[in-house]
């Protein structure tokens, strides 16, 4: 099949739903891949316990309902002109729901929870992280899907049982959100592969659900989704209110996945970084899982039919955090996005250097209790190069990431592309360009999760195809070049370097 011209589809457009932790956003495109209306509605965190966040489904629900009206109305269409349903979605947060009344038995326990910490710590002393790895290609976490669902089922009364009877539905959010838009009770249950990929219980290689770690967890098989392509037609909508019966639901993945997705990272070696409130950068390797050396996760990138696209993940704990951090802790800066003219003020840090480990370290240390640190401070230090060393702290820790993924894949990486809100931060970007030596690629617009998700919707339903007609929805604004000699980045690196084994020799 090839790409579909424009002409054929005049007037036919994709919804994108992007469902994130804080709100939801219904974004309307064009298979050009002009964004034509957009709305983010807003809901409730809740924090009942210490560690523990929990969301409310109906809410999410409800929030995406408003979205879907909002991106309509801005874009001054109706639901007629929608062709296809794209969802992309907050990863590992879980929900467990009644198959027949569509109720949820509890709120979603949000993948931010750690209630299940100490169920992790026990798994790990019995000797079980190795053999996780190897199957899931992840970690023993309470970040992941799995613990959370074997506390619902431990902790609800009756849970288990009415699981094991086939009564229960668990699912992450693509599930209920799919299961919510096809009408309800009946609907398919289903659960995209990259989402699966986060639950603990996938086999990574054969994509399925795998025994073994089902009976680790506790998980009867009777509650799980089916395993379905991040592109095809896996539900159609039905009595959504705004939108008309028949709808395909035709692509699906995990927030990360929709945006490798949708900076049309294809090849082995193509690199993305969405920097927010952490960064998380990932890259294509290719048919084939790649176990790594260097603590990255091995994940789903998607599957469209048959074919399968793998990455490896590795998660920046830090990175907007920690101008947040200038703002609210330090008071060097009134609002985030002053900190790129505070930090140009000065030529350079002048040998500051910020090690934002205020959460730990993340790979490629997974250090705890690393903690952070500033150095180099002298007499002449002012707060721009503070704030010029927060931005140079977050361009190391993603340099730290290309680097194992570099030393993973035994062969070089030459280009990031880049979304999230700090990538619109000019000076972070040629930062990240100088200090890992890489051509970055900045789309004209930031919001590449629901572009991805709009992508794999026009792919699902036939409209594009991948990957050339998909690629034509991608659109690159601007290029930042490496502007920095090969001497001095390594002089850099060796500050950087010594400063990180500071921050974690003081957890000792």
């Amino acid at each position: 099949m090839g790409p579909v011209t424009l002409q054929c589809v005049q007037g036919k457009h994709i919804l994108a739903l992007d469902q994130g932790t804080t709100g939801t956003t219904a974004l309307v495109l064009s298979l050009d891949g002009s964004t034509l209306g957009r709305h983010t509605q807003e809901f409730t965190q809740h924090f009942p316990r210490p560690g523990w966040v929990e969301h409310e489904p109906e809410e999410l629900w409800q929030s995406t309902l408003t979205a879907i009206a909002g991106a309509l109305g801005s874009a001054r269409l109706t639901g007629r002109d929608i062709a296809a349903i794209g969802i992309t979605n907050q990863r590992e947060t879980t929900l467990l729901w009644d198959r027949q009344t569509c109720r949820p038995v509890q709120r979603a326990i949000v993948w931010q929870d750690r209630r299940t910490s100490e169920t992790c710590r026990e798994l790990r002393s019995r000797g079980h992280l190795a053999r996780v790895r190897e199957l899931t290609g992840l970690v023993l976490d309470p970040y992941f899907s799995g613990t959370k669902l074997k506390w619902l089922l431990d902790q609800v009364p009756e849970a288990r049982a009415r699981a094991r009877a086939g009564e229960l539905a668990f699912g992450t959010v693509d599930s209920y959100l799919v299961m919510r838009l096809a009408g309800g009770a009946g609907a398919p249950h289903v659960a995209d592969v990259t989402n699966a990929s986060r639950t603990l219980l996938m086999n990574l290689e054969r994509r399925a659900w795998d025994a073994e770690m089902c009976a680790l967890l506790e998980i009867p098989t009777e509650v799980l989704p089916k395993i379905v392509p991040s592109a095809g037609n896996v539900a159609e909508t039905r009595d959504v209110p705004g939108l008309p019966d028949g709808i395909p639901i035709s692509g699906i993945a995990g927030d990360q996945h929709a945006a490798l997705y949708g900076q049309a990272c294809f090849e082995v070696g193509d690199v993305k970084c969405t920097y927010g409130t952490g960064a998380f950068v990932l890259v294509n390797v290719g048919t084939r899982p790649l176990p790594s050396k260097f603590g990255l996760l091995s994940t789903l990138g998607w599957q469209i039919g048959d074919d399968v696209t793998y990455a490896l993940e590795g998660s920046v704990f830090i990175a907007g955090a920690a101008v947040q951090w200038l703002r609210d802790g330090l008071g060097i800066i009134d609002t985030a996005p002053e900190v790129e003219t505070l930090a140009r003020s000065v030529p350079s840090s002048d040998g500051v250097v910020f090690v934002p480990a205020l959460a730990g370290l993340g790979a490629p240390y997974w250090d705890a209790e690393a903690r952070g640190l500033i150095t180099g401070i002298t007499r002449g230090t002012t707060k721009a190069h503070v704030a010029r060393a927060t931005l140079e702290s977050i361009a190391y820790q993603v340099d730290d990431l290309v680097r194992a993924m570099r030393d993973d894949l035994g062969s070089d990486v030459r280009r990031m592309r880049v979304d999230g809100g700090a990538a619109a931060n000019d000076l972070l970007m040629q930062l990240q360009s100088d200090f890992s030596g890489l051509s970055v690629e900045r789309p004209k617009e930031l919001e590449s999760t629901a572009r991805g998700a709009a992508m794999l919707a026009a792919v699902g339903a036939g409209l594009l195809e991948h990957p050339t007609g998909a690629r034509q929805m991608v659109r690159s604004a601007k290029t930042f070049a490496v502007n920095l000699h090969e001497s001095e980045r390594q002089s850099l690196r060796d500050r950087w370097n010594d400063a990180v084994q500071r921050a974690r020799v003081a957890s000792d």
